[in-house]
């Protein structure tokens, strides 16, 4: 049960996968071009509430110059915006409000799910890519991922009592001093013999004077206190304790996943189309 209290699966049912167009957001006027963007929810709970959210342009020759793609990710404002430059071969550009990535992990899980391809390409490499009923699946490399400092806590109970620690600040969540740049995955078994983990993702944030100390894509969006549902870090999670996982993570969000022979980890997540 997540700590508000509720139950994922009675929240907010699924929206259709193909709805019809009316119903997606946009078009949306910028630099007097339209461009129009799916939002979707990744890594969703069983009754398709929670999940994080991600922006996904699926005709990226709209925009294809990066300084435009990075301005209407700031504009925008999700944690990642996907462009796709090849539905076809799966080619996508991830960019947070202030930077591009060249590999992050809901954003691929939600594209995949989107556009129903064998792999999706990143600048980091060709991303696996399989569709296993209610489940998205990727398979990507530890070494892919922003750094993350993995905490592991007592029990669930504590990861549950956290609190945000303040901008610019790693109060609460006890980063080490050689931790990753103020970016805090924390986490507990639930349950170790069955792989079942409690976790919580607290991004390096912009302090008060725009001095960020975060490594990772957090602070990049701009100050997130909390991530709902962080694949990157559940990835590097996966690859350092090599067993398969079944995270809760934020108010109700979940995220499976499964080490893969030569140094590739699955993981996986219910997609849902927002609008």
């Amino acid at each position: 049960m997540p700590p508000d209290g509720k139950d994922p699966a009675k929240a907010p049912g699924p929206v259709p996968r193909h709805p019809h167009p009316e119903h997606r957001r946009g078009p949306r006027c910028f630099n007097s071009r339209v461009t129009d963007y799916d939002v979707l929810r990744v890594f969703c709970g069983p009754g398709g509430g929670y999940g994080n959210e991600l922006g996904v342009v699926r005709e990226g020759s709209v925009l294809p110059e990066r300084s435009d793609r990075q301005e209407l990710a700031a504009k925008l404002g999700f944690g990642e915006t996907v462009f796709v430059d090849d539905p076809e071969r799966g080619v996508i550009d991830v960019y947070t409000p202030t930077m591009r990535l060249p590999f992050a992990g809901h954003p691929c899980v939600g594209t995949a799910w989107l556009l129903d391809v064998p792999e999706l390409v990143t600048p980091a490499g060709v991303v696996g890519v399989r569709l296993d009923g209610e489940f998205s699946w990727i398979e990507a490399r530890a070494e892919w991922a922003p750094a993350w400092t993995l905490r592991q806590c007592p029990s669930a109970a504590e990861v549950d009592a956290l609190e945000v620690p303040p901008p610019g600040e790693r109060s609460g969540t006890e980063v080490p001093p050689d931790g990753a740049g103020g970016s805090v995955y924390a986490w507990a078994w639930e349950d170790e013999a069955a792989g079942r983990v409690r976790a919580r993702a607290f991004p390096g944030r912009i302090g008060e004077h725009g001095d960020s100390r975060s490594g990772g894509a957090g602070a990049c969006a701009g100050g997130i206190d909390e991530d709902e549902a962080t694949a990157a870090a559940a990835l590097l999670l996966t690859d350092r304790l090599g067993r398969a996982l079944n995270i809760i993570q934020g108010r109700g969000s979940q995220i499976l996943t499964a080490p893969q022979p030569h140094g590739w980890v699955e993981v996986g997540g219910r997609v849902f189309l927002e609008r």
